[in-house]
């Protein structure tokens, strides 16, 4: 079991993350950070499989996977 954390005060909303993610865990949120960007959120935690594919390519280390 894995956890997908995204720290929203440094997430531009780039959308990379949510390309890249092949089980579409994250989306872009509604709600924008103290910088101004929607931020990215966890839609569906129960798909993440661990791959760390969005902690590797984010250009601004906003997201990370722990285990649980």
């Amino acid at each position: 079991m894995f956890k997908v954390v995204v720290i929203t005060d440094r997430c531009k909303g780039c959308g990379i993350c949510v390309e890249l993610c092949p089980n579409k865990v994250l989306d872009i949120g509604e709600h924008v950070n103290s910088r101004g960007y929607r931020y990215v959120v966890v839609k569906a935690q129960d798909r993440c499989v661990g791959c760390r594919m969005c902690e590797l390519m984010c250009p601004d280390l906003a997201i990370y996977v722990g285990k649980v």
